[in-house]
């Protein structure tokens, strides 16, 4: 992960047995399951600002763009570490990068970047600061 001003944070996961496809292993899109999981549970662990501290007012983080690369599968039973920290701030949001670790082996699963924009959920259009 690039290291930045921001914190990185680290959430732990297992892979369940309806994560699991026809071949074996954990499905691509369960990754991005992961991902919001993890992120979820980081930002009332680490921010001190649950999901609902956001609807509350009327407003939710979206994802409107993900880049995701896939190194190494995962299998069932396996334990894995999420790890997400803030890339790059911008006018409509957030870049969020994450690496998903196989516990077991220490090496990386999958990698790579969230966009999520802030939006209005009344209005549904971008809050823009």
């Amino acid at each position: 992960m690039e290291k930045n001003q921001f914190s990185i944070f680290e959430s732990e996961l297992r892979v369940r047995p309806d994560d699991i496809d026809m071949f074996n292993h954990v499905h691509n899109s369960k990754y991005l399951d992961y991902v919001l999981a993890a992120r979820y549970e980081q930002m009332e662990k680490f921010y001190n600002m649950p999901w609902e501290h956001f609807t509350k007012q009327g407003l939710g983080w979206v994802v409107s763009h993900v880049d995701i690369n896939f190194k190494r599968p995962l299998l069932m039973n396996d334990s894995m570490l999420i790890k997400t920290g803030i890339l790059s701030m911008h006018d409509k949001g957030c870049s969020v990068q994450f690496e998903i670790i196989n516990k077991k082996t220490g090496k990386v699963a999958s990698d790579g970047i969230f966009d999520y924009v802030l939006i209005d959920l009344l209005q549904n259009t971008y809050i823009i600061e």
